[in-house]
């Protein structure tokens, strides 16, 4: 096909496929023609959208440009059937639940990278330190993905995906400023041919901040600051068509001044943390590449120091605590073409966590030391998986795991999924069916509050749903139904004083989506998520989880003056949580942020930018007692070569 232009068009959450994928347009004889991005998260395997059974939703580069978010965290905020939870401001704790299932029941991955962090209590992964250089899209994949990814893939996974170089260097400056004194410095450059590929990304960011303290307090607290340091690179080598090494390095640094909540400010605690990413990858193609295999080494390892000193307010207290971790996995992926309709995946996988942790408090009840000794554990898993593809319309995935954990012995787990498409009108129905598990964190198993004979928490998932478009795919339609049962949860138990599994709980809901390319230069996507949560043991909801969430977004260019003006709402419904002082259940209200963003090229290669975050100046609370920022405008250059 001889195209005679190309579109590469700016998205903010509007350009999606019906699975929620961005798209790649190109034109040819007045014809457009959309090339949908393959995704890898969902079957271990590029796959075409249409062929996934599993509800998904990607956050292209283009997107993460045109929002201009210089966090993760704030680009999840819109993706639907995810909530996310911020304890205050800039570099506050952040969880994010999918589908109604706890935070650390999210599998978190950079580039196939485990990023979830062993020392925390539930062994999750916090968002608050990750920012958006150097990459390529995001891939959230929801419902339960054990079989595939192993412990904590109740919910779903997340997977970040970096930049791979192609074709000749490409350098990108970022500087910005804006609201509460922030600053951002940004250099992404790549490049690359077919034997040499190569990608870096490199941040700062620093800020006055909000004082977390705000929702009960004084407006004479003191600011909450943060800085952030961030590295990110990525490096292939293919040196015959058979063969091909790649390695995978994240790094950063950041630093929090910290406030308990509630109108409890505190000027002098601060919490520092550090985190290490690596991979090195290894691939090898036989017969044709009928044969494919991947072996793969990686490594994370997170540090955090939390201090807190005498101040006037706090004369005889203070404490300080030290986490460290380490997780390291091999993994071995064989993937075997049985039949141009038939693919299997076969996979070994072994990993070694270990952890530690050093506490101090002191107060006028006298001196307190706790500390967490190094502790570890191994788990080796196996998984298999089959793909079949029939007449181009039917695509079905079945697939089973077992983990063997050190402590607690061996766990099976098992998935199916089902996808069929309507040729004649491009409609789809799917469905997945799916078990998974959890194993207990080290912190849960060895700490002073720990019980060793902790057993893995279990879910039961499934969802079904169909896909529309109309128009030749300048609109589409869709909506999923899904239910999680999950059993033997942890929790901490206040009679006993320690962690045990007493809680059986379900969530369940409906997710529906619209979009439409009215003409050309516009992208209109919605998205509504009902989810219904019940404590089984108690009747009541699940904490911090809205019964209502929704999204629109929409995205305007203007080509012949390379700008663009995009626009983003999500409202987020009442939900419960328990107040920081009583330890009492309350309802938090409802809200709804509003972005607007935009920018335009001045000269050749220099492009202002700007956005307005929180543009109606809501006052709201994603965490009982803590502040969150209000009205705020940031604005930058962009140069690229």
């Amino acid at each position: 096909m001889n195209l005679n232009k190309v579109l590469i068009v700016s998205i903010a959450a509007g350009v999606l496929s019906a699975g929620g994928n961005a798209r790649t347009e190109t034109m040819e004889g007045g014809r457009i023609f959309v090339a949908e991005p393959l995704v890898v998260t969902a079957n271990r395997l590029a796959t075409p959208p249409e062929e996934v059974a599993s509800s998904f939703y990607v956050i292209t580069r283009e997107e993460i440009e045109a929002k201009q978010k210089s966090s993760v965290l704030e680009l999840l905020r819109g993706a639907p059937a995810l909530d996310v939870v911020q304890s205050g401001g800039a570099g506050k704790t952040t969880s994010i639940f999918i589908r109604g299932a706890n935070s650390e029941h999210t599998l978190v991955m950079l580039d196939g990278v485990e990023m979830n962090d062993p020392m925390s209590a539930g062994r999750s992964y916090d968002f608050a330190h990750l920012g958006t250089e150097n990459i390529d899209r995001i891939e959230i994949i929801r419902g339960p993905q054990s079989t595939l990814y192993g412990s904590d893939a109740l919910g779903g996974v997340i997977n970040i995906i970096t930049r791979r170089g192609e074709n000749k260097i490409g350098i990108t400056a970022v500087a910005e400023g804006g609201s509460f004194e922030t600053y951002r410095q940004q250099v992404d450059a790549n490049g690359g041919n077919p034997r040499l590929n190569y990608s870096l990304g490199v941040s700062r960011v620093k800020t006055s901040g909000i004082s977390s303290a705000l929702a009960g307090g004084s407006a004479s607290f003191e600011k909450d600051g943060y800085e952030n340091t961030s590295l990110s690179t990525r490096f292939g080598l293919t040196p015959s068509e058979s063969f091909d090494f790649e390695t995978v390095f994240k790094f950063f640094d950041a630093k929090a001044d910290i406030d308990n909540g509630a109108a409890q400010d505190d000027p002098n605690h601060r919490s520092n943390a550090r985190e290490v990413l690596f991979k090195s990858q290894a691939g090898l193609k036989l017969f044709d590449e009928a044969w494919k295999q991947k072996l793969s080494f990686s490594l994370s390892d997170h540090h955090q120091d939390v201090d807190n000193g005498f101040d006037a307010d706090h004369p005889n207290d203070r404490s300080s605590t030290v986490f460290d971790s380490r997780l390291y996995r091999v993994d071995w992926q064989n993937d075997l073409q049985l039949h141009e309709a038939n693919t299997l995946t076969l996979g070994l996988e072994a990993q070694e966590e270990r952890g530690e942790s050093d506490s101090f408090f002191e107060s006028s009840f006298g001196t307190f030391t706790s500390n967490f000794g190094r502790e570890k554990a191994r788990t080796n898993g196996l998984y298999v998986q089959d793909q079949l593809k029939l007449w181009d319309s039917f695509f079905a995935t079945l697939g089973g795991r077992v983990d063997d954990h050190e402590r607690f012995g061996s766990k099976t787990t098992y998935r199916f999924g089902s996808a069929y498409v309507f040729q004649p009108t491009s409609g789809k129905v799917k469905g997945t069916y799916g078990t998974g598990f959890k194993a207990p964190s080290l912190f849960q198993l060895h700490s002073a509050f720990g019980d060793k004979d902790l057993r893995p928490e279990e879910s039961i998932g499934w969802d079904v749903g169909l896909e529309q478009p109309f128009f030749d795919e300048r609109a589409s339609l869709g909506a999923a139904y899904f239910r999680n049962d999950f059993k033997d949860l942890i929790d901490f138990d206040p009679a006993a004083s320690r962690y045990a599994n007493t809680v059986n709980a379900r969530s369940s809901g409906v997710e529906a989506f619209a979009q439409a390319r009215p003409f050309g230069p516009l992208r209109v996507r919605l998205d509504y998520t009902h989810t219904s949560t019940e404590n089984k043991s108690t009747g009541q909801e699940l904490l911090r989880r809205p019964r209502n969430k929704f999204g629109a977004s929409s995205q305007y260019n203007f080509p012949k003056r390379q700008a663009y003006v995009n626009l983003g709402v999500v409202f987020v419904g009442r939900r419960d949580d328990l107040d920081f002082d009583t330890g009492e259940r309350v309802r938090l209200k409802d809200y709804t942020l509003v972005n607007l963003a935009g920018g335009f090229e001045t000269v050749k290669n220099f492009k202002l930018f700007g956005r307005i975050e929180n543009l109606l100046d809501q006052k709201y609370e994603e965490v009982a007692g803590f502040g969150t920022p209000g009205i705020s405008g940031f604005a930058g250059v962009k140069w690229t070569y």
